[in-house]
């Protein structure tokens, strides 16, 4: 697990790159992709970033496309992050290697396999979601 989260880290930073972002930059588009439209301060709190290191972060998004503010219709204080992930042909072309190659390994395993590998894989991601949080509390912070 160690070494595939390493793997995982490291082709994350490799994709970053590829497209003209520092990493954390791309770690906050993938947030967003996950989690579909959010407030700056949400942000801040899934990525562990400060909110002025999250404010910079926003502009350098919004300049190459990747997100959209919109005003929060619930509190005129507040912005809404739209994503711009799905438009970035960029992206897309950077993930179709992975994701092809990624197929053809699921393809070696019968169903019941694949079953089994999802359900350790959702299982393990909130092992990691957990240690996240349990992490985030001994700092004095907070996540969602």
């Amino acid at each position: 697990m160690r070494g595939l989260g390493s793997r995982t880290v490291l082709f994350q930073q490799q994709v970053a790159a590829s497209l003209g972002l520092y990493n954390n930059d791309f770690l906050a588009v993938d947030v967003l992709h996950e989690k579909g439209p959010i407030t700056a301060g949400e942000l801040s709190k899934l990525t562990g970033l400060t909110t002025g290191s999250v404010t910079a972060l926003i502009d350098r998004l919004e300049k190459n496309g990747f997100v959209r503010r919109q005003p929060d219709p619930n509190d005129r204080r507040k912005v809404i992050l739209v994503p711009l992930y799905e438009n970035k042909q960029e992206v897309g072309d950077t993930y179709m290697p992975l994701h092809a190659a990624m197929i053809q390994l699921a393809a070696s395993y019968s169903e019941e396999e694949l079953m089994l590998i999802n359900q350790f894989l959702a299982q393990a991601s909130m092992v990691l979601e957990n240690q996240i949080d349990r992490l985030n509390q001994a700092r004095g912070r907070t996540s969602t």
